[in-house]
């Protein structure tokens, strides 16, 4: 491709929004509604969506249960670690490599040259490293699938969505063995049900305890014996890298180790107010970020790297009186202190303002329309937090359904590999050149660092490189190069005229795909239109 034909798709990425909300006629609303609701239009699904109408597909999918899926079970089958428990995946992942390291340790304290202990910095075997990936692997594979394949479309979106705004990233130690459960248990169930629901469900998450080290933290003042009826015989709270508590011997030699646990973490507080309900212009200060950590000791993990769930240790907890928002959480308070902060973020209007905002910046526009937002926010404060309600108001809005909103955001990879997976209607056999394509366009799932999750905004993902990338996919796609990945039918490209009519191509892209010279460059020249790269 030459840098003159990737600068005319990036100009049209960027400025093609026009051209595409130009017209408005049902097949156009239905693609966009396919585009928003679901991650794209399949052959087929304008016609099915004709039939039923626009308001009846809507309804359907803010209500899963309604839809059948029998198909994505056999789709998933294979993927084995899906249905296990963090301690299960824990055992049969974990606990195996944690004594291989251990046999590596003892084996070298017996070298003459001094170099015990030393193995643990060794990268693992092939073998050991592939162990060690499954389990992420298969989580990314299972994503994808769903996202292509499941009739619940609209739950997909919105697992995607939920996960990304509580977002935990893999690479950070036990995490990536307790991220299965998280998904599945703690996101999947609530993304449609009660916001203070699913806001509790995260913070007693294993997973999320880790990744913002609130199972390290703990009254400064702490241990309280006060505690010792209700709770088991104190051991010192200093972990060791595998979530062991170090005896009192060997925690008299790490005490002055700079990244040992020191009492308060206030990591968890902040982003719970910053990125999970108030947004950063909340309202909230410093001095509350250090009363919600406060109300929040001993919420822990039970030996986080052997897979244990969540507990409550009251000899870590700091009993003594928090103020929050201005509001005053009595001492003595126990566990319920972490409960009634979330009670009592959950129901601030900046919590509804900034989820409202999230919601209507992911179906709507990079630009959220202030109105829509005041109304979703509205719902959110009268249904306490009803996430159906709030999604509903959101997707049946004159806003969400009107013309500018045609093709107004750019598609993330994930949205791009996926839409062109079902636009295609492309046979996955193996997901893994699908989780590969991830990490090359720059969207590795599950490995955002940062606790804001990935971006879904057009500024993150337009540039010359990406779209570069994208047409490399979109070719490998569409000329079979993607082992177990096959497009399906003798004449993919007649498969994509329906989508392609609907898409408004301009002049310029359809001048474009006439000089292609094969049915595969013309699959790949249709995926990689600015166009198609919006939704």
């Amino acid at each position: 491709m030459t840098k003159a034909t990737v600068a005319a798709i990036l100009c049209g990425v960027a400025f093609g929004a026009s051209a595409l909300s130009a017209a408005h006629d049902s097949d156009q609303t239905i693609v966009h509604v396919l585009n928003r609701v679901a991650f794209g239009a399949r052959p087929g699904d304008v016609e099915r969506v004709r039939a039923i109408g626009v308001n009846r597909y809507i309804d359907d999918q803010l209500h899963p249960e309604r839809v059948a899926d029998v198909g994505i079970d056999a789709r998933l089958a294979d993927l084995q670690t899906l249905r296990m428990s963090s301690r299960e995946i824990a055992e049969q992942f974990e606990i195996p490599q944690i004594k291989a390291r251990l046999a590596r340790r003892r084996a070298a304290a017996n070298e003459p040259d001094g170099n015990a202990g030393k193995d643990l910095q060794t990268p693992p075997g092939p073998e050991e490293q592939r162990r060690a990936n499954q389990v992420v692997i298969e989580l990314s594979q299972q994503k994808l699938l769903r996202a292509a394949y499941s009739e619940r479309q609209l739950q997909e979106v919105l697992v995607d969505f939920w996960f990304n705004h509580f977002n935990v990233d893999a690479r950070k130690g036990a995490a990536r063995f307790l991220l299965t459960e998280y998904e599945r248990e703690t996101i999947r169930p609530h993304v449609l049900g009660s916001f203070r629901d699913l806001l509790g469900a995260t913070a007693k998450s294993p997973a999320m305890l880790f990744y913002l080290d609130n199972w390290m933290s703990a009254d400064p003042n702490g241990p309280h014996e006060n505690a010792r009826e209700t709770a088991p015989r104190f051991r010192p709270f200093r972990q060791d890298r595998f979530g062991d508590r170090f005896p009192p011997a060997q925690l008299q030699r790490i005490q002055g180790q700079k990244n040992a646990p020191k009492g308060l973490n206030e990591n968890y507080g902040r982003e719970l107010m910053e990125l999970h309900t108030l947004g950063v212009d909340g309202g909230y200060t410093q001095q509350d970020v250090t009363e919600v950590a406060r109300a929040f000791t001993g919420w822990t993990i039970d030996r986080p790297r052997l897979g244990g769930g969540y507990r409550f240790d009251s000899r870590l907890h700091d009993q003594g009186q928090k103020i929050v928002l201005g509001q005053v959480i009595k001492a003595g308070g126990g566990e319920s202190d972490g409960e009634r902060v979330l009670d009592i973020l959950a129901r601030q209007p900046a919590t509804a303002h900034f989820i409202a905002t999230a919601l209507v910046r992911r179906f709507v526009s990079d630009a959220p329309p202030p109105a829509l937002v005041e109304r979703a926010a509205a719902r959110f404060r009268q249904t306490n937090g009803d996430l159906r309600e709030v999604t509903r108001t959101i997707l049946t809005s004159p806003e969400f359904l009107s013309p500018d909103a045609h093709g107004a955001k750019v598609k993330t990879p994930f949205e791009f590999v996926v839409s062109a997976v079902r636009a295609t209607n492309a046979q996955v056999e193996n997901a893994l050149p699908l989780v590969r394509a991830m990490r090359d366009l720059g969207m590795p799932l599950y490995f955002c660092q940062p606790p804001t999750g990935y971006k879904d905004t057009a500024d993150a993902w337009v540039n010359t490189g990406a779209l570069v990338g994208r047409m490399n996919f979109a070719s490998d796609l569409a000329s079979g190069k993607l082992p177990g990945v096959l497009v399906a039918g003798s004449s993919p490209a007649s498969s994509l005229l329906p989508l392609a009519s609907a898409l408004d191509l301009s002049d310029s892209t359809r001048a474009t795909i006439a000089r292609a010279t094969s049915e595969p460059q013309r699959v790949a020249l249709t995926l990689g239109s600015p166009e198609f790269q919006r939704r």
